[in-house]
């Protein structure tokens, strides 16, 4: 006799790959941050007050969160079996229903309402009050849906719960067995460690001050591991943010947190660890440098909440985030960053800030806006002419700069550093366009990290102020 019982399916982690009410955290953060953190200090105790209360601020876009594709092959199959299946869940009951809907599912639904969190012993109650002990099969992922798998006729079981699954077989239920969890790869990839490369610009004051040593260097080494563990905190808290962004672009839906590879509570442990390695090494290093890194995590979450969403100024905001390195690796090696420094490091960030963006709307499959961001392919003309602008105010700082008292005094040799300024000047060009064709990655400096030409353009260039500064004849006879 066909199996007629209704395959009842817990929502989040089984049906999905991610927690409803952390999607609604992160996005209410994203829409309305101080209502979303007043509502969590309000309702911190009152579990479904909370998840409604957040459901409400964020919005949440259901159609985009991510599905467990064997729980929804297991779905299909029941369905198509002529059995029916519902949603229990301890997420907020509009949430619920709006997947339901969206996955063609039954419409009869269990879920959190501002009275009663329905979760463990609440939901089993009840499941068994509608469908009778046993009548019906149940598909969960954590040990708190063992209240749930008592009363059950069958258990689902998603991800590796070898006790749940031994005692309900001991218990004579049919028990099925589904990947589900998390790889430490994927959360290593969320650490995105290939964009570390970008702190290698707290080596820029070691080479400009040409304070050659190998306690100068194991000095900025150490500042590199903290500024790559401060980046990869926030890093994560980006990518958290920008959930419903990435899961609309072409590429960046894969990412960990928006594929459901990684949950997101895991991504906000990941980050308070990073965070605070970030911190304890900055402050072996000095406090100048734990003051310059808290300014920076504190500058980049800003960022990742609102200022990337303001035409320019998330530009300049990554400018600063870039200066901000160089002065870092300064106070590393306690050497003096000239005004000169500075003021040639920004325009030239905010050149390849501009070249970030002109990438995205290049590549972008139409005129709109990108999603959180306040640029679109009609603002190409814009982004290259500032991009321009970058590129001549650093070229023209640059040659200012080798007529100064401090120049002179370490590249005797003056003509040379006009010279220099030729492959720095061939280096943005080549990188506007490269951005203005789409011929370049997401991310300029880690492209630029890539690039042999670009590369050999920028060693072309060192070697020649080497010479100038005379140090080829010191260290090479």
């Amino acid at each position: 006799m066909a199996d007629t019982r209704p395959l009842v399916l817990d929502v989040d982690g089984t049906f999905l790959r991610t927690d409803m009410l952390f999607e609604c955290f992160w996005a209410g953060l994203g829409k309305d941050p101080f209502a979303t953190l007043r509502a969590c200090a309000a309702h911190f105790r009152q579990r479904q007050v909370l998840k409604a209360e957040l459901a409400r601020i964020a919005d949440l876009r259901t159609d985009l969160l991510p599905v467990n594709g064997d729980v929804a092959a297991l779905a299909l199959d029941a369905a198509k079996a002529g059995r029916e299946v519902i949603l229990a869940s301890a997420s907020d009951t509009p949430l619920v229903a709006a997947l339901a809907e969206q996955h063609g599912l039954s419409p009869r639904i269990f879920a959190s309402t501002a009275a009663v969190n329905l979760k463990g012993a609440a939901k089993a109650d009840a499941l068994v009050s509608a469908f009778g002990e046993s009548g019906f099969d149940y598909a969960g992922n954590e040990p708190v849906d063992r209240a749930i798998w008592d009363h059950a006729a069958g258990a689902v079981i998603v991800g590796d719960l070898p006790r749940a699954a031994g005692a309900l077989t001991e218990q004579g239920k049919a028990v099925t067995q589904l990947p589900g969890g998390w790889a430490f790869r994927d959360l290593i990839r969320a650490l995105r460690p290939h964009q570390w490369v970008k702190n290698v610009l707290l080596l820029v004051p070691l080479v400009a001050s040409h304070a050659v040593g190998l306690a100068p260097l194991a000095m900025i080494l150490l500042g590199i591991v903290a500024f790559s563990a401060a980046a990869s905190s926030i890093y994560i808290v980006n990518d958290l943010l920008d959930l419903e962004a990435d899961r609309l672009h072409a590429t960046k839906h894969r990412r960990p947190f928006a594929s459901g590879a990684v949950p997101i509570k895991i991504g906000m442990a990941a980050f308070g660890v990073m965070a605070l390695i970030a911190l304890a090494i900055s402050l072996m290093i000095g406090w100048g440098f734990l003051a310059v890194i808290a300014v920076y995590m504190t500058l980049s979450l800003a960022y990742s909440l609102r200022l990337k969403r303001m035409r320019w100024v998330d530009i300049a905001t990554l400018a600063a985030l870039y200066t901000l390195r160089v002065i870092a690796g300064a106070l590393a090696i306690d050497v003096l960053v000239t005004g000169y420094l500075l003021v040639f490091i920004f325009p030239t960030f905010l050149c390849l800030g501009c070249v970030k963006r002109l990438t995205e709307v290049t590549l972008a499959k139409g005129d709109e806006r990108l999603p959180g961001r306040g640029y679109g392919r009609p603002d190409r003309g814009d982004l290259l002419n500032v991009a321009g602008l970058g590129a001549f105010a650093s070229v023209f700082i640059f040659v200012l700069y080798s007529f100064s008292d401090h120049a002179l005094g370490l590249y005797p040799t003056q003509w040379l550093l006009w010279l220099a300024a030729v492959p720095l000047a061939i280096w943005l060009i080549r990188m506007i366009w490269l951005g203005y064709t789409g011929k370049q990655d997401y991310d300029p400096i880690v492209f630029a990290m890539r690039d042999k030409t670009g590369l050999g353009l920028i060693m072309i260039m060192l070697a020649i102020m080497f010479y100038a500064a005379g140090l080829w004849q010191v260290y090479f006879g």
